[in-house]
């Protein structure tokens, strides 16, 4: 059985009681490894899986699960299922993709993290985060009634096309 393999399967049969405590310890620990990736920024984290998982502090298990969550953001993601613990992992981020990846997480305690202004400004983090707002919302491409017929007519659309809808 795979380290991701074991992580989905953990995670599955924690009870409601077990979630709340490890999410709350997953998160703390998510975090901290957060905050030195976005510190060394522009250098990668990279190492052996094994020696990633002893120098931050996490079990293997629980590394294989920040590996899931920060899979999307990589340039070269890497197969989850395929990650053993003498694989060797290079951390390089897309930190555009990653900031905008937090924002759609709702996970403020990563996309506030101070560490950010070693990567972006001020400016460019609320631009992204614009974009990501952008992206969420709704567009309607109805037809205004009085606005020209789509079919060149030169009528309105009221009075053209739009005369049976």
């Amino acid at each position: 059985m795979s380290l991701y393999s074991d992580w989905r399967n953990y995670l599955e049969n924690l009870t409601d009681d077990q979630a709340e405590g490890f999410q709350h310890d997953y998160y703390e620990q998510e975090e901290k490894l957060y905050q030195k990736l976005l510190a060394q920024y522009p250098e990668k984290i990279e190492g052996t899986f094994q020696e990633l998982t002893e120098k931050y502090e996490f079990k293997p298990m629980i590394f294989a699960g920040f590996m899931d969550g920060i899979n999307d953001s990589l340039n070269n993601p890497y197969k989850l299922e395929d990650l053993k613990e003498d694989t060797k992992i290079v951390l390089d981020v897309d930190f555009e993709k990653l900031y905008a990846n937090m924002l759609e997480a709702k996970a403020p305690w990563l996309y506030n993290l101070d560490e950010w202004n070693n990567v972006f400004s001020k400016e460019k983090r609320q631009e992204i985060t614009k974009q990501y707002h952008l992206s969420k919302q709704a567009v309607s491409h109805k037809i205004d009634r009085n606005a020209p017929c789509p079919c060149g007519s030169g009528k309105k659309y009221k009075k053209c096309c739009g005369k049976n809808a």
